[in-house]
């Protein structure tokens, strides 16, 4: 198992490296070319949404994205170190938070319409968004 592990200060500006770096991973991985274009839009999106976290909250930590080649599989995971609330537990009920809570949703039902294989996990310490795609035996050139 290849895992190559990316961190970046919660900026905008770091996420189009992040999907860079992914879809160079994803290909050497053997990810289906067809596919690249989802998982460069899916990470920028788990990226985007781990930074906006991190800034509205004020946590200086980096957000974290780990590229993970397994037999037959490539996952990527985005993790922030953002306290989520716990499902069905009302919080404060300020405008501002559920217009918030309502983005967060929009951009992982975005994430799981470009990704089959989405596990999200999240809690007092963070999240992490677990997306992982199938991967095609690398077959080398004739000699």
């Amino acid at each position: 198992m290849a895992t190559v592990e990316l961190r970046f200060s919660a900026l905008p500006e770091h996420v189009r490296t992040a999907r860079l770096v992914a879809a160079a991973v994803a290909r050497r991985a053997g990810v289906d070319e067809a596919v690249l274009d989802e998982v460069r839009l899916a990470v920028g999106e788990a990226c985007t949404r781990a930074v906006g976290l991190h800034q509205h909250v004020g946590i200086t930590a980096p957000v974290k994205v780990s590229l993970i080649e397994e037999e037959k599989q490539f996952s990527i995971e985005v993790g922030d170190e953002a306290p989520h609330a716990v499902p069905g537990v009302k919080t404060s009920g300020d405008a501002a938070e559920e217009l918030e809570a309502e983005e967060d949703e929009m951009g992982l039902a975005v994430i799981s319409g470009l990704v089959d294989d989405v596990e999200v996990s999240a809690g007092e310490d963070g999240g992490l968004i677990r997306m992982t795609w199938p991967t095609a035996p690398a077959v080398l050139p004739p000699i």
